[in-house]
């Protein structure tokens, strides 16, 4: 199968979706997916990302803008006519079919003879893994496999756009990591442009290249896995992707692209990304927070939780209280403990003091 020649790019021009008089489900977007790559669609219930997956799949049609796939703009063409293949969250394979049956039965719409047809679908199980199961029914299968097959149907019509919602939810927290590692791996090998929607935060950094974060029917940022994690653009998105403490502080100083925040009596520098003095918020992940440092802010042990690999903190501090992780197990802080907590050079990340509205 040659999908690798066929991915397309996938863009919104001002696409905006409405249901009845003022239901906003997706306000105003503009998105292009290269081809070739996995983009996420990521947020809470209720943001507009599967929405949005269905709308490129021409099973909800928008009420404003325009949708292209490849040079073709697809906004009124049904379902059909689209090219795209989706991978559904039930799987929704036929339970009276066998796995071969299941995998060919696309094809079959597609002018392809018997022996064309039943060559593909053999080639879609051998690229999911799945090569001698052929003759067995889905409920011969455990979820992952199941999953698998799912997978195989969509490759087989080689679409220019692969859609997968929520692939993952119904598996157990082991299986969700295999399964996922499966599916980056076919979309890295064959070239395939797939769009994702998940509201996993770890998924969503596992298997993307790019992740458009979703919220309020709007695009709140888009970037890598890292840009995001690293550098959120405001609150909601921090809070988001990963586990993130908001610690309240004054920027006393910005000089070139450096600022001077101060949190109660402690100074420290970090890029000053565009903000001036005055009132901001300081986003640092549990484990950019360093116990037992030299200078930082000093810090209560309200509670210590041991999990084998790392020891969990609850921190109580003038402004709130704060989580953090350490590695550090043979020699636990204990509940009442005094500990000054500094910041790590990298981590730590300055965001504007108003909160957006979510």
């Amino acid at each position: 199968m040659s999908i690798n020649s066929k991915a397309a790019p996938v863009s919104f021009r001002s696409v905006t979706k409405i249901y009845g008089k003022d239901v906003v489900a997706v306000d105003d977007i503009n998105l292009e997916i290269e081809a070739g790559k996995l983009v996420t669609l990521l947020g809470p219930s209720g943001c507009g990302k599967t929405t949005t997956l269905r709308m490129i799949a021409g099973l909800e049609m928008a009420s404003k803008g325009s949708i292209h796939i490849g040079d073709r703009d697809v906004t009124l063409l049904p379902a059909t006519d689209r090219d795209v293949s989706m991978v559904f969250q039930s799987y929704a394979l036929f339970p009276h079919m066998t796995v071969m049956e299941n995998v060919s039965y696309g094809l079959g719409f597609s002018g392809f003879d018997k022996s064309e047809t039943r060559d593909r679908a053999a080639q879609g199980l051998d690229l999911v893994g799945l090569k001698g199961y052929g003759d067995r029914l889905p409920s011969e299968l455990s979820g992952g496999q199941q999953q698998r097959v799912a997978v195989a149907r969509a490759l087989v019509l080689e679409p220019q756009v692969l859609l997968f919602d929520e692939p993952l939810s119904n598996l157990d927290a082991k299986l969700r990591r295999q399964v996922r590692e499966e599916i980056r791996e076919i979309q890295q090998n064959l070239g395939l442009t797939v769009v994702y929607v998940t509201h996993d935060q770890e998924e969503a950094l596992a298997v993307s290249d790019e992740i458009v974060v979703m919220r309020n029917a709007g695009i709140a940022q888009i970037g890598t896995p890292r840009q995001l994690y690293d550098a959120p653009a405001d609150r909601f998105v921090a809070d988001f992707i990963g586990e993130a403490n908001i610690i309240p502080c004054e920027i006393t100083n910005v000089t070139g692209e450096t600022a001077s925040i101060r949190v109660d009596d402690f100074i420290h520098s970090l890029p000053a990304r565009g903000l001036g003095q005055g009132a901001a918020m300081l986003a640092v992940r549990p484990t950019r927070l360093k116990l037992g440092a030299e200078a930082g802010m000093h810090m209560e042990i309200s509670k210590a939780t041991y999990v084998g690999s790392r020891m969990e903190y609850t921190l109580n501090a003038g402004f709130g209280q704060i989580f953090a992780v350490s590695e550090n197990v043979d020699a636990p802080l204990g509940v009442g403990e005094s500990v000054i907590v500094g910041l790590d050079a990298i981590g730590p990340v300055l965001l504007p003091a108003d909160e957006p509205p979510r």
